[in-house]
């Protein structure tokens, strides 16, 4: 009985070795889909880590706002012995009010209204709701609605 070409090819022991040796340098898709599957894990639990700390950067930057702005809310006292009303607001730190009292020595304090990381302008209250002897400067945080959970200068 005759060999043929292709039978002489798989029955010789060089070929064979070869053959094998070929196939155990591959993976396997068993092993590749293992091999995702984890990476897919892994990238899930640091996601889901680090998205509270999104949100605790975000009330340290407001609470850091808070700070600078009352730094400019009490320089506007000092030169003009009063803190600007509810009506005139933080603006009165842009642009100098026109809504009575009108200060005496206005300087430009601030070059814009600040946002919060929520896009929303700081609220300012004076005299205060939850500082009754001072002033309210607080943002509404992420449900932008004036509530409980506001993060304001009250807020130690």
């Amino acid at each position: 009985m005759k060999k043929t070409a292709s039978q002489s090819l798989f029955n010789s022991r060089s070929n064979r070795v070869h053959l094998k040796t070929f196939y155990s340098r591959a993976f396997s898709l068993i092993e590749i889909m293992l091999v995702l599957g984890i990476i897919a894990v892994l990238l899930g639990a640091v996601i889901k880590l680090t998205t509270g700390n999104l949100d605790a950067a975000k009330v340290q930057r407001v609470e850091a706002d808070i700070q600078t702005i009352t730094t400019q809310l009490k320089t506007y006292e000092m030169l003009n012995l009063f803190m600007p009303t509810t009506d005139q607001g933080i603006q009165a730190l842009i642009s100098s009010p026109q809504i009575e009292p009108l200060p005496r020595q206005w300087r430009q304090l601030l070059t814009e209204n600040p946002l919060d990381p929520w896009g929303l302008p700081y609220q300012y209250r004076n005299p205060g709701k939850r500082n009754v002897t001072s002033f309210d400067l607080f943002s509404t945080g992420p449900d932008k609605v004036e509530s409980a959970d506001d993060i304001g200068n009250w807020r130690k």
